[in-house]
């Protein structure tokens, strides 16, 4: 899960960097097997570290790199059908690309059936496979590499159809030399990578000129994000009615129930861990359907049925919340429940903590609703992502009950249970209601409708904040509140405070240059589902350099330093840079006037000149064909940065000298401005 459903509670975010490094996640195999009358199979095996995916043959366009294969014989061979997959598909919404989007994770396997012309003959199978690979903050550089294996065919006396002595002929007069191995043959240029401009012997990203900006390094963990989340929703729930008197009578019992206070608050504490335990085993039964069914999560996290679901679910919850009716859990549990208290000991103190989880759920059952919804609509390890949110829910009660315990006098300094309570739950279906237009959004563009633009989302939330507006300053209210109850300080503070986000949302309706609502970016509709978006038009008015050595040039001219981007067309996490960081008005003049950009594309498939074009041994059987400008710059970027992640951002003097320690991936906005001011300041001091 990325931070996008917590920015939906919380209005925040966090991202961190990550280290610079070349990534091989993952690893590939080439087979080639006889299925019989003279019918062969070509087969690509794919390994995949643990969260990384790759794409599927079948993406839409204008998305991510979809992954090819192409099988061709010198000797001549029949194509069966198409390129099959096998693998465990993940399908879902990219609100990146705005479409549909197919990847593999942990393994895949890609085939493509033949037949030779002439089954007599021993013959050269070669593969070219292109794919790219993602994980939830990067992707690296699409790969082309090219495989080989000499085929004696079944009916040429072979038995396998395979040999394990491979081809060793010479493939041009250019100094290309063929490796043999027992499964590969790999054709290698031995000409260095200078003469084709790769190697820049000025671009030292090992020690660069200062090391001021470097962004950290550790990996943002989802897990505790939802943790975090969690004990949030666990303490707004305290403050229900349903719970909120239930503290002080339950503690008293176990401090004033006993003559032995010690034991007292000990059985207290056992209290606040059984609760833990309750919360944290209300998500087993999600592991166990993970198991089950495999990616059923990931299938139905982008269901424009599933999402609708939600909407009618969060709008029911609404309404509970309001006050017209209540969910609870029949009553028979709770009696049940309730009875098995007697059996004393830590068994009576389990069905204590139970009964509490039980009769509460009228108030927790929303809050905990929105914590599936927000993990289920989520691309990441669901049922773990639940673990951790609801323990994170039971612990946040069980620390209150605790120090309670342990410190009983606390007790009187508790507010008096009374409508405050119910002015929490009124404000929490407020917040339903909202949640509730973010499920109807992402069914809206994962069908394509794309009926709910981006203004229409926002005026939604301006007449829920208006609601709750009118509400807080008692205007308007709802079944529980008591109609001559005076409006208290709180109220009036919040009710300010929702002045200023409704405030804060009007400005969101006019059309600007730079995007607005930065604070909701991934909350609303994309920027290109507008009543205003225009296609064709370019990224917040920049108009950078694609081609490394003019921009070099571009940047003596102009005795700026250079900012070098490596993106790519198929990146969605260079798109949330772009659009929510780029767009930044402490960001955008930095990149506009302090800096020439180089954007340098690493999936572009324009073909280089032939006289550039080459072919570089990677070692493990692997070759690199350096044949499109995206080639180059993948390669460029492998070669003088060693690293091979988008977004990646290199600052460099107009000589070419790395000023300061390089960034990758998507990052908070003063990690990206700290690296820029660092940069910038150090070239201004010493030009």
């Amino acid at each position: 899960m990325n931070f996008r459903n917590w920015l939906i509670l919380v209005l925040t975010f966090l991202y961190t960097g990550i280290s610079a490094q070349i990534k091989d996640p993952v690893k590939l195999k080439f087979d080639v097997n006889p299925t019989g009358n003279n019918v062969y199979e070509a087969v690509i095996s794919a390994t995949l570290e643990k969260g990384w995916h790759i794409y599927s043959k079948d993406l839409p366009p204008d998305s991510g790199i979809p992954t090819e294969m192409i099988v061709t014989s010198k000797e001549g061979i029949e194509l069966i059908g198409g390129i099959t997959e096998v693998g465990k598909k993940h399908d879902e919404f990219s609100e990146a690309f705005g479409v549909q989007i197919v990847y593999f994770s942990n393994n895949a396997q890609f085939k493509q059936k033949f037949r030779f012309k002439n089954p007599e003959k021993p013959a050269v199978i070669s593969v070219e496979f292109t794919y790219q690979t993602c994980d939830d903050r990067v992707c690296l550089a699409p790969n082309t590499l090219e495989f080989e294996k000499k085929i004696t065919p079944v009916s040429a006396g072979s038995g396998s159809g395979s040999e394990n002595q491979e081809t060793a002929e010479e493939t041009n007069p250019q100094n290309e030399a063929v490796l043999s191995s027992p499964d590969v043959a790999t054709t290698v240029q031995a000409a260095p990578l200078d003469p084709k401009n790769l190697k820049i012997n000025s671009l030292d990203f090992n020690n660069p000129l200062t090391d001021c900006g470097t962004a950290p390094v550790e990996k943002s963990d989802s897990y505790l994000t939802y943790l975090i989340l969690g004990f949030l929703g666990g303490l707004i729930a305290l403050l229900t009615p349903c719970v909120f008197p239930m503290i002080p009578l339950t503690v008293s019992f176990f401090t004033k129930g006993t003559k032995d206070k010690a034991k007292g608050r000990k059985d207290a504490f056992i209290y606040g861990f059984f609760i833990l335990l309750i919360f944290i085993l209300l998500s087993v039964p999600f592991h166990v359907i993970d198991g089950i069914a495999g990616n059923i999560f990931n299938q139905i996290s982008t269901s424009v049925g599933l999402n609708i679901f939600f909407f009618v679910v969060f709008l029911f919850f609404a309404g509970s919340f309001f006050g017209y009716y209540d969910i609870t859990l029949p009553s028979s549990i709770a009696n049940k429940s309730s009875r098995a208290e007697e059996a004393g000991g830590m068994v009576g103190i389990f069905f204590m903590a139970l009964t509490l989880v039980i009769v509460s759920f009228s108030c927790t059952g929303p809050i905990l609703g929105t914590l599936l919804g927000s993990a289920v609509t989520g691309s990441s390890n669901i049922p773990m992502l639940l673990t951790f949110a609801l323990a994170g829910f039971g612990l946040s009660w069980a620390i209150i009950f605790g120090l309670l315990a342990l410190f009983p006098q606390a007790l009187q300094s508790l507010p008096k249970s009374g409508g405050w309570m119910n002015t929490v739950k009124v404000v929490l279906g407020f917040i339903e209601l909202g949640l509730a237009l973010k499920f109807l959004s992402k069914a809206d563009l994962v069908s394509k409708t794309f009926l709910l633009k981006r203004e229409l989302f926002i005026v939604l939330w301006i007449l829920i904040t208006l609601g709750l507006v009118l509400y807080l300053f008692g205007l308007i209210r709802f079944p529980h509140d008591d109609k001559k109850a005076k409006i208290s300080s709180g109220r009036k503070v919040f009710g300010i405070l929702s002045i200023g986000f409704l405030m804060y949302l009007i400005q969101g309706l006019f059309p600007s240059e730079r995007p607005r609502l930065q604070m909701l970016s991934g909350i609303l509709p994309p920027l290109n589902v507008s009543y205003f978006h225009k296609e064709g038009e370019g990224i917040l008015g920049l108009h950078p350099e694609h081609d490394y050595f003019k921009a070099i040039e571009q940047a003596k001219k102009e005795n700026k330093p250079l900012l070098i981007d490596f993106t790519g067309y198929g990146c969605e996490n260079c798109r949330k840079m772009e659009e929510f960081i780029w767009s930044e008005p402490d960001i955008l003049p930095l990149l506009q006037n302090e800096v020439v950009l180089a954007s340098l594309y690493v999936d572009d498939k324009e073909e280089l000149p032939e006289d550039q074009q080459t072919r570089i041994d990677m070692g493990n059987g692997k070759m690199k064909r350096i044949k499109t400008i995206g080639d180059r710059w993948s390669m460029f970027q492998q070669v003088n940065f060693n690293n091979n992640s988008q977004p990646h951002y290199v600052l460099v003097t107009p000589d070419g000298e790395v000023i300061n320690t390089p960034v990758s991936g998507y990052m908070p906005k003063e990690d990206f401005k700290k690296f820029l001011e660092c940069g910038i300041q150090y070239f201004k001091n010493n030009k």
